[in-house]
């Protein structure tokens, strides 16, 4: 299973300072993206809290499900993030710099989350097309991170290319639903396309159970093989 290319003219080992402050750096910027997503809740009325269900019907229903709905999606990148920085032996100037352009992503997704969660603005397409896009695209951008650290030798065991491509396929998923989810918006309205995005809590896992099997099989039959991938 040999790496691909040579290691990067700047690269900062596990052990070094550089790499925990990077470390330090992007797992502070996913803590503040989602701290970030509070400021989307407005604080309601005070006659609002009269009942519960007048504090619903005052927008706060639609704030708490944006939160909701992008707190997980953001723990979800940031657990992306920390297993594939487990599996790496260090940080080139490239990777690092990937990383960078994955987490400008998950920094917009408040500014996108106030779309789907302000009542005034949830029904609209447009706001679903925007949070989808931008989903997609930081799901894409954490894809070239692992790539690029393939490339500069970053990876501290790398599986087959094989097994790779299966797992990248596999990531593909979230970005087809969410961006399937655009058309939908358009044509029956961003309800319907709310539920498309339902899809992934049973695609997901399918997904990644039958991808797992294939790159278990594909890592067996490299091991078994004199010709490593």
């Amino acid at each position: 299973m040999g790496t691909d290319a040579g290691a990067s003219a700047e690269e900062y080992g596990r052990d070094s300072v550089e790499f925990s402050r990077a470390i330090a750096f992007f797992d502070a910027v996913y803590a503040f993206a989602v701290t970030l997503l509070v400021v989307n809740i407005d604080p309601p009325e005070a006659s609002d809290w009269t009942s519960f269900e007048k504090l619903m019907s005052s927008g706060l229903e639609w704030q708490l499900l944006g939160f909701g709905i992008s707190f997980v999606v953001i723990a979800v990148f940031w657990r992306v993030n920390h297993r594939l920085v487990a599996g790496f032996r260090g940080f080139s100037s490239a990777t690092i710099v990937a990383n960078l352009v994955a987490i400008a992503f998950v920094v917009l997704i408040p500014f996108t989350t106030q779309g789907i969660a302000d009542i005034e603005t949830s029904g609209e397409p447009l706001a679903i097309a925007l949070y989808a896009v931008n989903i997609s695209c930081a799901v894409l951008a954490q894809s070239v991170v692992f790539y690029v650290a393939r490339h500069d030798g970053m990876l501290a065991d790398p599986l087959p290319r094989r097994a790779d491509h299966i797992r990248f396929l596999n990531t593909l998923t979230t970005p087809a639903v969410f961006l399937l989810s655009i058309p939908i918006a358009y044509a029956w309205g961003a309800d319907a396309a709310r539920w498309t995005w339902a899809l992934l809590l049973i695609i997901g896992p399918v997904a990644g159970r039958l991808s797992e099997r294939k790159v278990a099989r594909i890592v067996a039959e490299a091991a078994n093989s004199p010709e490593r991938s």
